[in-house]
């Protein structure tokens, strides 16, 4: 699989209507959990990594989701690793006091276009 999305159960749905899988969480425990089983294989019921566990190129997941994950997901940007991480708005929107990826290119180059 190249793309995989973690969020709410609506964006599931839609993200598997164009093809690409995904698992719907309601926690920090649960997002944390299908995080480390994309990323690294680990099976948090098991307490063990799967065998044969197959990597993704994108993880995309919801602002909620990625505020869920905090250090976790910070550690794993930081490591330069796959899948690369995308972070989208959820079904309520943007999430206050977030940059969008505009707002940060805008921010790093210093010119607005």
């Amino acid at each position: 699989m190249d793309y995989f999305f973690i969020g709410d159960e609506e964006l599931v749905t839609a993200f598997r209507f164009v093809g690409i899988g995904g698992e719907a969480v309601t926690d920090a425990y649960h997002a944390r959990s299908v995080f480390l089983k994309i990323t690294q294989g680990w099976d948090e019921t098991a307490g063990t990594v799967l065998p044969n566990s197959e990597s993704c190129r994108v993880l995309i997941m919801t602002e909620e989701t990625a505020d869920w994950l905090g250090d976790v997901l910070t550690q794993w940007q930081l490591s330069g690793r796959y899948p690369l991480v995308v972070e989208i708005p959820g079904t309520l929107g943007k999430l206050e006091g977030r940059k969008t990826l505009v707002d940060s290119i805008r921010e790093a180059i210093g010119i607005r276009v």
